[in-house]
């Protein structure tokens, strides 16, 4: 049961409040603002203080924090957190303090619909676009003359019936359906380039604008490959633990048809290589030497690659040659950013050059093949704590090897155009030198 929510900025201000069962001072969000100090990457998603419980979440730049008289799941109010704010993004495209504080009206309108007394009542987006109209230059200004609201004054169609998150009567020209195939690849790979750990996430959303009331089913050619799932509401969950399929009446327009997760104990191949050499000695310049190219792509281009390093706090400056792309070295948080962006496969990105160190330091070979087993000794000037994180993105491939094997439509008689795009994303991924 949720009584109030606060939206705080990275300043640590509370720009918007909404109370449902009673008002809750804001001076309960300073314990989540002392904590957010002391660890700001680092804040437990549940506070207990000594008349309420805090449950926060941080996306866009802001902060949601719910206020709990009574103990309560915790995953209930992250999981309605959550859907606050993609609701804002529907809405809005983003959400950040700049827009909400632009749309505070509909913001508020919003809020009041999807929670009811504390508790969860209109989340779905088809359902309160039906309620409340999305924002407009002509809604604004007809809204400013008139004096009405986005609010509507009947009930959706879909409110009533067994099929919530779909109105009825919906109706489209060009009847499309499609899907997107997202995988992420959370990795960390050692200095010899062995997998230390591997898993994927993944997720299908879908664009769905289909006439009528249709009902779909989605096979897949090798569903065991699902360690873990998670779907929404209008799947057939007893279909899937029997058969394996995805039985459903969609929702109109985009949204998350379902998660996964293909563990460790699988074997995920590793999508892209970073072949690197650093020597660092103190008062002198070291060298660096860094390739990187595709490993497990099936022919596929790797795109979109950038590499962020964190260099030892006593390198001063960098003096690099990229054969692709450009760099960047910030003296201050010693983090070296190389934007790689496509990877051609006859001439593989490569970055070299001069590294220099502030002499005074620690006597210590810090060759590359050393510097991880160096870790441990705690160096008092040069703190080796050196990992690479690696971003790229290959289209038309999904890692685990998921496939769709096809999608069947019943309960209209046109013919839809059926469309799946698969795409390998990296997420955690991390290379240790």
């Amino acid at each position: 049961m949720i009584h109030s929510l606060f939206i705080v900025n990275a300043s640590g201000d509370v720009f918007l409040e909404k109370h449902w069962r009673s008002v809750v001072s804001r001076t309960c969000v300073s314990y989540f603002l002392d904590v957010q100090r002391e660890s700001p990457n680092d804040v437990p998603p549940v506070i207990s203080t000594p008349h309420h419980y805090l449950v926060s979440i941080q996306r866009g730049g802001v902060s949601l924090v719910a206020a709990c008289k009574q103990e309560c799941p915790p995953l209930f109010v992250i999981e309605f957190l959550h859907r606050v704010v993609d609701t804002f993004e529907d809405y809005f495209s983003e959400c950040t303090e700049s827009i909400i504080k632009e749309n505070y009206v509909v913001v508020y309108e919003l809020l009041d619909e999807m929670l009811d007394n504390g508790f969860p009542l209109a989340t779905e987006s088809n359902i309160l676009k039906e309620l409340i109209k999305p924002p407009n230059i002509l809604r604004t200004i007809a809204n400013s003359v008139t004096g009405k609201s986005n609010v509507s004054g009947t009930l959706p169609t879909g409110q009533l019936s067994a099929i919530p998150w779909r109105r009825t009567g919906v109706k489209y020209t060009n009847n499309e359906a499609y899907f997107d195939v997202v995988e992420e690849v959370d990795a960390i790979i050692d200095k010899n380039g062995q997998t230390i750990f591997a898993e994927i996430q993944g997720y299908i959303d879908c664009c769905i604008k289909l006439s009528g009331m249709p009902d779909l089913t989605l096979s897949f050619m090798n569903p065991r490959l699902f360690d873990d799932v998670s779907f929404h509401p209008c799947v057939r969950f007893k279909r899937w633990e029997s058969e394996r399929i995805l039985s459903f009446i969609p929702p109109d327009g985009s949204f998350r048809l379902m998660s996964y997760h293909v563990g460790s104990q699988s074997v995920v191949a590793i999508p892209i290589y970073v072949r690197h050499n650093l020597s660092l000695k103190p008062g002198e310049q070291g060298r660096m030497d860094i390739t990187v190219g595709p490993k497990t792509t099936l022919g596929r281009v790797v795109e979109g690659v950038k590499l962020e390093i964190r260099m030892p706090k006593a390198v001063l400056t960098c003096a690099l040659l990229a054969s692709q792309g450009k760099y960047t070295f910030d003296p201050v948080t010693k983090t070296l950013h190389w934007d790689v962006g496509r990877i051609d496969v006859t001439k593989l990105p490569n970055i070299r050059g001069t590294v220099s160190v502030a002499s005074g330091c620690t006597s210590l070979e810090t060759s590359i093949d050393r510097l991880f087993e160096s870790y441990s000794l705690q160096i008092q000037t040069l703190e080796f704590d050196l990992f690479f994180s690696v971003q790229f993105t290959i289209s038309q491939l999904a890692v685990s090897g998921l496939k769709v094997n096809r999608l069947d439509m019943y309960g209209e008689k046109y013919k839809p155009f059926k469309g799946v795009k698969y795409v390998t994303k990296a997420g955690k991924f991390q290379i240790r030198m």
